[in-house]
């Protein structure tokens, strides 16, 4: 296992290291002059953009200019500062970055809590009126463009019905709990205010359940596929000749063998969640870092845009790293190379 988590650290920096380099070109080729920006925009001088040329090593080769971005991440901890205010990128994100993971955490959750169950029921009952209906809304939810639900639940659930609050993390009337986390619903926990943990939730429930429900179509088709599959298995025949009962051969058996593909979508749709998380927290008002990504990519704040893609990167390729140390722990049989 050991030897297993240091081959997977290291190709998760080889990973980073080549992703990078890509982002870093792609970011470059983007349409106008960086150094423009970094000036002031459109209106500043010709001493002033070439002032910020040399402050940002714009007046350098590509490589060498990718070389010294590395040196100052590696050895200063450092992203740069935005081209806009100034402030330093590190901050921003830690800043959004906790609202993300808390929208992508609870839509995960939801989509993990509705459509696992989904999943067995629907490949217990193949072929079923139930099987059939949990089909056709897998369908649906995969098919469906994310913005256009948000959309949806927007008008219906905060216009028409007025029953969840529309845009931000909390009320503008209610202050934010003790900074622990940043993760609101753990902060409110950690201060004990239940009743702005009930706020919260309120505010989270349309956003989670909009960015959540593509995710939900898919597991609950890799669950029923997987559940399906090892159903016809011999032990799972024995189990039941032995007079287990349905819901422990289903659930302690079936399911229980079928958990790895589960896992593997589980863990990829985690991924997808936080890139999706930029459309949901677009049409939600939602402060997390999707929306600090749209901005970044509007004012062509390039420090910004390479912040978010390498710190997003690094996250997509962690999280794929844990759920092969997960299959490693539920099966001691694979052998990861």
């Amino acid at each position: 296992m050991l030897i297993m988590i240091t081959k997977r650290i290291l190709h998760l920096a080889l990973v980073i290291i080549g992703m990078s380099l890509l982002m870093f070109i792609a970011s470059r080729m983007l349409p106008g002059d960086p150094a423009v920006m970094a000036a002031g925009g459109v209106d500043a001088s010709p001493e002033m953009i070439e002032h910020a040329r040399k402050e940002y090593g714009l007046d350098k080769p590509l490589f060498i200019q990718y070389i010294l971005y590395i040196k100052q991440i590696i050895i200063e901890r450092d992203l740069g500062r935005s081209f806009i205010d100034r402030e330093p990128i590190i901050d921003k994100l830690k800043l959004y970055y906790p609202a993300t993971f808390e929208l992508a955490g609870f839509g995960i959750l939801f989509a993990c809590l509705v459509g696992i169950p989904l999943g067995v029921i629907s490949a217990v009952k193949s072929g079923s009126i139930i099987d059939n209906l949990s089909r056709v809304t897998s369908l649906f939810l995969v098919s469906m463009p994310i913005f256009w639900l948000g959309l949806m639940f927007i008008f219906i659930f905060y216009g028409v019905l007025n029953i969840f609050p529309y845009g931000a993390r909390l009320s503008s009337n209610v202050g934010l709990p003790p900074h622990v986390t940043g993760i609101l619903t753990i902060d409110c926990l950690f201060a004990g205010d239940f009743m702005k943990l009930k706020i919260v939730l309120l505010h989270l429930t349309l956003p989670s359940i909009v960015l959540g429900s593509i995710s939900l179509g898919i597991i609950a088709r890799m669950t029923r596929a997987s559940v399906l599959e090892v159903l016809t298995e011999n032990y799972i025949i024995t189990g039941r000749a032995k007079g287990l009962s349905e819901k422990t051969v289903i659930w302690k058996y079936a399911f229980r063998n079928a958990t790895i593909p589960i896992i593997t979508v589980i863990g990829i749709q985690l991924g997808v969640l936080m890139g999706g998380a930029v459309l949901t927290e677009t049409v939600f008002n939602w402060p997390g870092v999707g929306k600090f990504a749209i901005e970044a990519v509007d004012n062509k704040d390039y420090p910004s845009i390479m912040g978010f893609a390498l710190t997003y990167s690094f996250i997509y390729a962690l999280v794929n790293m844990i759920i092969d140390i997960i299959y490693a722990w539920l099966n001691p049989k694979i052998s990861i190379k």
